[in-house]
């Protein structure tokens, strides 16, 4: 804190009464206006030299060869474009807060909020200097418009940024920080949540996650491309970003080799007796998410989503414009992505390269030269499986647009580009809600939370919650620890059939050279996920080894999951329970109850002391599973009333009047994702029914001939 005041300067503050000790933070006295335009100063400053550091730092290294994997990993994934603008006036918003707050704790030792001690004038001179109060400026919707944006920006008309990218996530309960304001529980020591000690994540990872991998049940009613579809979908609803500037901005500390704990800086303490790491001194390196520029109380930290919030492909085809641009076939007017110009799949198309010239695919395998993959998202590369569904949607983007110009041979570019995109966007649409949201949910919870689709309303905001990012991740516990490949006969391929998932991140090269995606896909189909048991939650692959040939050391994602629960602010287990309408328990007694297993309940007791503080990813992925559902009641409800939001609230939902024809409807309902893979790769032989049900060859797969075609004659123009 010294160090901010430093920084600041010495800024002038009015006379306050010493009298005013104890009393309300609201009389603290006025902030001359020159002060916080001072602070404001600084900041951007301090950020713009913490940015450039960061930026010149990397480029340097890249250059020498010296660049570490995990530097490599956190160039790739950086805030760029908006997202970079975005973030950025929000670090000069809580960079000039805190050196705000630093002056006048000298003043002001008990506690307060700066924001009390501002005029609404001043607050609004830090929106409009930090750039924040301009993020909403300037939008403009056009009177007609046949097809989305690519930023989500103009869905709904009267609130043109709801559902947009580079917008605050949203709130469904306040914020519970550690200082009611933005430092995460667990950030001081000592310092206790609800009366208890916050536990170490990495701890609660051991005690309740860890199980060996030998006694993983596999789920013999939902197959491994379940699991898969979740990540892709995901991958089109939310980003938080990590930080721009990887060390602190007041210390310089970096994040990604020290455990010093300060902004963005959140590593996570290793407990004694870790049954990995016995340096109870080191730790697993963790950044914070980027903030957001937030309105109301600005000083509360909220964090940004990079994506467009709706179910619109947008992991295909980018959730900003310059990247959407980059993404197309430039050279033609077929309305075309852009595809891979070195390597094919067999004759078909792979996924363009992305242009860095050192990039983390490279270090899976040094030999093999082959960099990371360009799509919508940015994590497109982060394993094969993921890659591979991927592909599958930028061909059929490029099967769709060709199709399109043979039945209207007039069409330019654009709109072949448009309606194709439309088309894939509704595809994502039906096997989401259709096929996929079922599954997760059980029919008692789908019938509460996502009844029959009536129409848009424009009242509802469809934009990503906060808890969502968070609660969606219960596909961790669904994940195998191999990737599994089969040939056309679904027996194992000759060459590496299976590999450990900490084999596979950011293994570009396997797609390339090693058998395209047809492999792979043949695996999701026919191979159980991971059964989800109170006693089997996450297996250690993705536990103990999760980016291990890319990082320093290998990351524990569930206590990452929890981590990062804190670092967002985000409410405990019962909180949410209680916003859910659903009982919230007390006792050990009680959770038992509540769990059906009296033994993980004192296990969560013995770590949290209270069910109040259990984070909410871990007392979700604890519950009992809804009937044929793969979450329990609490996720159920976060889940299904997102989704419901992301239908309801979006204006180009494919059912929505006026969207597509009558016609084109009733074409639309008989697509299926087996027909997909049918139409863009070598596989003859699909799942018969829900593939994401079905898992045992021959049993349950049929000819592709057995799937209809999308009839595509209602998109024929009539003049």
């Amino acid at each position: 804190m010294k160090l901010l005041l430093a920084l600041a300067g010495l800024l002038t503050v009015l006379a306050m009464p010493q009298s005013f000790e104890g009393a309300a933070p609201g009389v603290l006295g006025e902030v001359e206006t020159s002060v916080v335009l001072t602070c404001i100063e600084e900041a951007k400053r301090i950020v713009d030299k913490a940015y450039k550091d960061r930026r010149e730092s990397i480029k340097q290294r890249l250059r020498s060869g010296s660049a570490s994997p995990m530097e490599l990993l956190s160039y790739f994934k950086q805030p760029v474009a908006a997202t970079r603008t975005a973030v950025r006036a929000a670090d000069y918003l809580h960079v000039a807060l805190n050196l705000l707050e630093g002056k006048l704790r000298a003043l002001w030792p008990g506690p307060f909020n700066v924001t009390d001690v501002l005029t609404p004038a001043q607050l609004n001179l830090l929106s409009k200097s930090s750039g924040c109060a301009y993020q909403d400026v300037g939008v403009r919707c056009p009177a007609q418009d046949k097809y989305r944006t690519i930023s989500g920006h103009c869905n709904n008309r009267r609130s043109p940024t709801l559902g947009a990218s580079n917008r605050a996530l949203a709130r469904w309960l306040p914020a519970e920080y550690e200082d009611g304001v933005s430092l995460p529980f667990g950030w001081t020591p000592g310092v206790k949540r609800n009366g208890f000690p916050v536990p170490l994540a990495r701890a609660v990872s051991n005690a309740i996650v860890r199980f060996p991998t030998e006694q993983l049940t596999p789920d013999q009613e939902r197959s491994l491309l379940f699991m898969q579809w979740g990540q892709l979908l995901d991958h089109d609803l939310d980003l938080a970003p990590e930080p721009a500037a990887r060390a602190s901005f007041t210390t310089g500390v970096n994040c990604e080799t020290s455990c010093l704990q300060q902004p963005p800086c959140f590593p996570l303490k290793i407990p004694p007796n870790d049954p990995r790491i016995r340096n109870v001194r080191d730790c697993i390196p963790f950044f914070r998410s980027s903030p957001a520029c937030t309105g109301g109380n600005i000083t509360v930290r909220n964090q940004i989503n990079a994506l467009t919030s709706f179910v619109d492909a947008s992991m295909v085809y980018g959730s900003e414009d310059p990247l959407a641009l980059k993404l197309r076939n430039q050279s033609s007017q077929l309305g075309l992505l852009a595809v891979n110009q070195r390597f094919q799949d067999n004759g078909r198309a792979l996924l363009p390269f992305d242009n860095l010239e050192d990039d983390p695919c490279l270090l899976t395998n040094r030999s093999a030269g082959i960099p990371c993959f360009l799509a919508g998202d940015t994590r497109s590369s982060e394993m094969p499986e993921l890659t591979s569904m991927h592909t599958l949607f930028l061909r059929e983007h490029n099967r769709l647009a060709t199709q399109l110009k043979r039945l209207n041979p007039r069409w330019d570019g654009e709109r072949l580009y448009q309606e194709a995109r439309k088309i894939v966007g509704a595809m994502i649409q039906i096997i989401t809600y259709r096929d996929y949201l079922p599954l997760v949910l059980g029919p008692e919870a789908m019938k509460k939370y996502l009844p029959s689709y009536k129409r848009y309303n424009d009242s509802v905001d469809p934009s990503i919650a906060n808890v969502f990012t968070n609660a969606f991740r219960y596909g961790h516990t669904l994940i195998q620890p191999f990737m599994f490949r089969l040939d056309s006969r679904y027996q194992p391929v000759k060459l590496n059939p299976r590999v450990p998932l900490s084999r596979v991140f950011f293994a570009s090269w396997r797609v390339v050279l090693e058998g395209g995606i047809d492999p792979i896909l043949r695996g999701l189909m026919a191979t159980p996920a991971k059964l989800n048991r109170q006693n089997q939650i996450v297996v250690d692959e993705i536990r103990e080894r999760l980016f291990e040939q890319v990082m320093r050391i290998g990351l524990d994602l569930p206590a990452l999951n929890m981590q990062r629960s804190r670092d967002h602010g985000l409410p405990g287990y019962n909180a949410w329970r209680r916003f859910c309408g659903l009982p919230q328990p007390q006792t050990v007694g009680e959770l038992g109850t509540v769990l059906k297993n009296l033994d993980l309940a004192r296990k969560l007791m013995a770590q949290y002391g209270t069910p109040n503080n259990i984070d909410i990813w871990m007392g979700g992925v604890a519950e009992p599973l809804e009937k044929k559902g793969r979450v329990g009641p609490l996720l159920a409800c976060i889940i299904g009333t997102q989704f419901r939001k992301l239908r309801d609230g979006d204006r180009f939902w494919w059912q929505n009047k006026g969207v597509f024809s009558e016609a084109q409807q009733q074409a639309l309902a008989r697509i299926s994702l087996p027909r997909i893979i049918c139409d863009n790769t070598g596989i003859t032989t699909v799942s018969k029914n829900n593939i994401f049900m079905s898992n045992t060859f021959p049993r349950d797969f049929v000819s592709c001939t057995r799937h209809p075609a999308l009839d595509l004659a209602p998109w024929r123009d009539k003049a």
